[in-house]
């Protein structure tokens, strides 16, 4: 009898290899972030979109605020329409960075969202600024 894992056998290698690339171009991760942020080769907006008052209580480097909720095309109008964003919000039990890219997808804006969010950036051994 096959362990829970097995019991849904494992997708054929060429299926696994389009999902994963797929995701790989929605998602990015806590490490990838930091490293860009600390090699200077930030090639994106980090938009941080919860709301106010947890953004000044400690957000990420280089973070901008933004609250998915006011996402729209005027909140957005200083960047460039190829300018990319990754959005995070507090953690995997939070899909405010899942609303956020929904927006910003909507309004044709290339976008990724960071797995984790600040609880990921804690958890890796990371750092917040406050304001």
């Amino acid at each position: 009898m096959a362990s829970p894992v097995l019991r849904t056998p494992p997708a054929p290698s060429s299926l696994a290899c389009e999902h994963f690339a797929q995701l790989l171009a929605f998602e990015t991760d806590c490490w990838d972030t930091h490293f860009a942020i600390s090699n200077d080769r930030q090639d994106f907006v980090l938009l941080d979109v919860r709301a106010e008052a947890l953004f000044q209580q400690g957000h990420l480097p280089g973070a901008v605020n933004i609250p998915h909720k006011r996402l729209n095309q005027q909140s957005l109008a200083a960047y460039d329409t190829n300018t990319v964003f990754v959005v995070y919000c507090a953690g995997p039990h939070c899909n405010g960075a899942d609303k956020a890219a929904l927006a910003i997808s909507q309004l044709g804006r290339p976008v990724k969202k960071m797995i984790g969010g600040v609880t990921g950036w804690l958890d890796e051994g990371f750092s917040l600024l406050t304001d």
